[in-house]
């Protein structure tokens, strides 16, 4: 395996896991709020309340670690760009 191919693995285990970040975070207050929701007869308002919560939650976690992700990549191509220049 090549490192390049190392590197782009890393990425997209990286990336995949924020994916999977947001959905656990709408499953789990969707499943909050209904636990609620029945604990108090109103399970529809519950789940509602609750996947609106998991998707403003999830979402602004997704976007905050993709901005960062988005960093990370532009100083890295930055950094590989900076080497080549020195190798040519």
């Amino acid at each position: 395996m090549m490192p390049e191919d190392s590197g782009k693995r890393s990425n997209l285990y990286r990336l995949s896991g924020i994916g999977f970040e947001f959905g656990s975070a709408v499953i789990g207050f969707t499943l909050v709020g209904y636990w609620i929701g029945s604990h108090y007869a109103h399970e529809q308002a519950g789940v509602l309340i609750g996947a609106g919560l998991g998707i403003v939650g999830g979402g602004y976690n997704l976007i905050r670690q993709a901005l960062t992700e988005t960093k990370r990549a532009a100083n890295e191509q930055k950094a590989q760009g900076d080497r080549h220049d020195r190798e040519s």
